[in-house]
């Protein structure tokens, strides 16, 4: 029973991190192998330890994740004390040292910490929504090769087909306080407001940039990771279902 009960606790830790995501990289910190291990003690201590492709990558994306991290795993029932560490960073004394004292993003970096967080949140939620549309608006164009591209602007979001890419759509469309009816337009921005009809190939290229940019980066820092630490990337206590495949390039940019 014990034994059972540690698997559950592990897989209930694992699932947490899985919503923890790369802000600029849109995609979950297990599915890009940044979770270097993870520790649970019988008492419900947890510890985790992350790493990321480079030393340099940006400290605020850094501590972002691993502040997220312990929050989730804070917020688990069963858990006591959780210590989150970022390993092998030039700024992971100051990070851990933060973390441990929940001293928060201005409390660790000091006059460092020009950037407020919920911003710097919430313009990357911004241009994951951007993606997700362009993921569904070139999925149409590849289904329907009849449709024009100006007709996209009259596309409604319950056009869309029920898969993957339109659930991955209207989760992002909540996170920025976007309505998700069925009759509400599929490309708008992050206020809700469509472009004129004349304008929509214009807007479309424009999600593609974002999407191609966002796609390219994230297969570039699998690369670095692979790199940096091994053909491995993704600790052994993870749940099957964390492969972080690496596609080839060619695939990312979805021509229309």
């Amino acid at each position: 029973m014990r034994d059972v009960d540690d698997q559950q606790r592990r897989d209930a830790a694992w699932h947490a991190l899985d919503v923890v995501i790369d802000p600029e990289l849109d995609e979950p910190i297990t599915d890009l192998g940044f979770v270097r291990s993870l520790d649970i003690a019988s008492d419900g201590d947890v510890s985790v330890h992350l790493r990321l492709p480079t030393s340099f990558c940006a400290p605020n994306f850094a501590y972002l994740m691993a502040s997220d991290a312990k929050d989730v795993l804070t917020a688990l029932d069963w858990t006591a004390v959780v210590t989150v560490e970022l390993d092998d960073h030039h700024d992971s004394e100051i990070i851990n040292t933060g973390l441990a004292a929940d001293a928060g993003y201005r409390g660790t970096f000091g006059h460092e910490a020009l950037d407020d967080l919920t911003e710097l949140r919430e313009t990357f939620l911004r241009k994951a929504h951007t993606a997700a549309m362009e993921r569904c608006l070139t999925g149409v164009l590849r289904r329907d090769t009849g449709i024009e591209i100006a007709d996209l602007g009259t596309l409604t979001l319950g056009d869309l087909p029920a898969d993957e890419m339109t659930e991955s759509l209207l989760r992002r469309r909540r996170s920025i306080g976007l309505p998700t009816g069925a009759t509400e337009p599929v490309i708008v921005d992050h206020r809700g407001i469509g472009p004129e009809p004349d304008a929509v190939p214009l807007a479309l290229r424009r999600a593609r940039s974002t999407r191609i940019s966002i796609d390219g980066n994230a297969h570039f820092c699998r690369g670095l990771l692979r790199t940096r630490y091994g053909p491995d990337t993704t600790s052994t206590d993870a749940p099957e279902t964390d492969t972080g495949a690496f596609v080839p390039l060619a695939a990312l940019t979805m021509p229309a």
